[in-house]
């Protein structure tokens, strides 16, 4: 007997609609939106079933290659919510709302991201990619406009004119990222999702998030590297 899924309410209806518009939603907003949609449509709700909700949501939208995941922000380590289109892994996603000039303009910026040791790229380089392109050459003025598009739409992230990956980004291209960039991508050590802003072991070479360093090392007496106990050299943040 096939066991069927859990029925898809208005509930799971409006959080999904919710999620699709917002492009990516912080853990604690999710959970109120969860609670929300729940007493609108006065079903069963319960503060800890967030993830069987999505779950709900996930086993409706398999057949249509989609799924919302979860991703950890870079940041400041606090989880956030996105609905992946799988059956688009590349930057095809960004396709229908960006030029071909300004996709060429992602790609290079992002190669620069994953390229660079810290996970970020300044300002000034990805500007003097704009007269490298091969699509047609672009103004600084535009590239700069185009840039904040970027921000705007949760692709990129931007901190005192240094640019690296938005959570969006990493949660939605994170099969694109690891098949395309397979020598220098790679997932953290404890949490397992992607990590472009990472500390690596000078011993193993194996990377974490900063967040991720934080709440390991906080519980260790001493910092030693998780899988092959050298000790941890970077400083801790």
């Amino acid at each position: 007997n096939t066991v069927m899924a859990a029925r898809m309410t208005d509930a799971h209806r409006r959080f999904l609609q919710v999620l699709m518009s917002n492009g990516i939603t912080e853990g604690s907003e999710a959970r109120k939106l969860h609670q929300h949609c729940c007493e609108a449509d006065k079903v069963y709700y319960a503060h800890d079933k967030l993830d069987d909700f999505i779950s709900t949501i996930n086993s409706h939208l398999q057949p249509l290659f989609m799924q919302i995941r979860k991703g950890i922000s870079e940041d400041d380590g606090r989880a956030h919510y996105a609905v992946v289109n799988l059956a688009e892994t590349e930057v095809t996603k960004m396709a229908s709302d960006y030029t071909e000039i300004e996709l060429e303009l992602f790609r290079k910026t992002m190669d620069l991201i994953i390229l660079s040791e810290n996970g970020f790229a300044s300002s000034t380089d990805i500007l003097n990619l704009a007269d490298q392109l091969k699509t047609k050459k672009m103004k600084k003025k535009e590239a700069e406009q185009v840039l904040k598009a970027f921000v705007e739409d949760k692709w990129l992230s931007e901190k005192n004119g240094e640019y690296t990956l938005h959570t969006r980004c990493i949660i939605e291209m994170e099969q694109y990222i690891l098949s395309n960039y397979q020598d220098v991508a790679r997932k953290c050590n404890i949490c397992h999702s992607l990590a472009i802003q990472s500390q690596v072991c000078e011993s193993c070479g194996i990377g974490m998030h900063l967040p991720c360093v934080r709440k390991y090392f906080r519980a260790q007496t001493e910092p030693r590297c998780p899988k092959c106990n050298e000790f941890w050299s970077c400083d801790i943040p």
